[in-house]
């Protein structure tokens, strides 16, 4: 396919992301366009200028290495609304400090997540994988070979950052020169509601681990 200018580009990517409904791959969609990837992504900044100059309601998300289509989050209750969505139920400390875990030390096995937190996590991990935040990325070459698991593109949209490296990095274990020092309110706090969205659980991580 031979493009005669650059709008014409953008329409087709546009037209891919949308009948996609999920991310697609760099590579994948520069190989659609026949473009690289460094004009691939200028297309892609030309086609969200346009939105928010347009004030549109649709949004081009990066997502590891992939793009997706999707709508701006202040629209989210009329979606929802309109199509008897229900709103995601926030995660329990318990499932966060699971999520952490693999999302710091990926590809990570259940028993790494068990040992860390000093309980058996399979009903947690299993959970999390249902709600598509992480999922199972092979087998170790080990003796018995044990599934590891990865985080997801969900993983990314949800906590709304483009990779893994976005992460915020971890605290400095207590008693380490320059140590993390919880302040009182930090320590009474009640955590049991914290909403999806927050990593906060890291912390309690941080400690196990050292």
């Amino acid at each position: 396919m031979m493009y005669n200018n650059l709008k014409a580009m953008e329409r087709d990517i546009e037209a891919i992301l949308f009948a996609s409904g999920e991310a697609v791959e760099v590579a994948r969609l520069a190989g659609a366009v026949e473009c690289d990837i460094e004009t691939l992504e200028i297309l892609i900044q030309r086609i969200c200028q346009r939105y928010r100059q347009n004030e549109s309601p649709i949004d081009i998300v990066q997502l590891d290495g992939a793009y997706q289509m999707c709508t701006k989050p202040q629209y989210g209750p009329v979606i929802r609304a309109a199509l008897e969505l229900k709103r995601a139920a926030a995660l329990s400390q318990a499932a966060l400090e699971v999520l952490a875990i693999v999302a710091y030390n990926q590809p990570v096995t259940r028993a790494l997540v068990e040992q860390v937190r000093g309980v058996d996590c399979s009903s947690l991990i299993r959970s999390l994988t249902e709600k598509r935040l992480i999922e199972e990325a092979g087998r170790m070459n080990i003796p018995g070979k044990p599934i590891v698991y990865k985080t997801t593109a969900n993983f990314l949209r949800c906590f709304g950052i483009a990779g893994i490296s976005e992460l915020p990095e971890l605290p400095v274990p207590q008693g380490s020169p320059g140590g993390y020092e919880p302040s009182p309110e930090q320590l009474n706090e009640d955590k049991s509601d914290q909403p999806l969205g927050s990593i906060d659980a890291v912390t309690v991580i941080t400690h196990a681990e050292s």
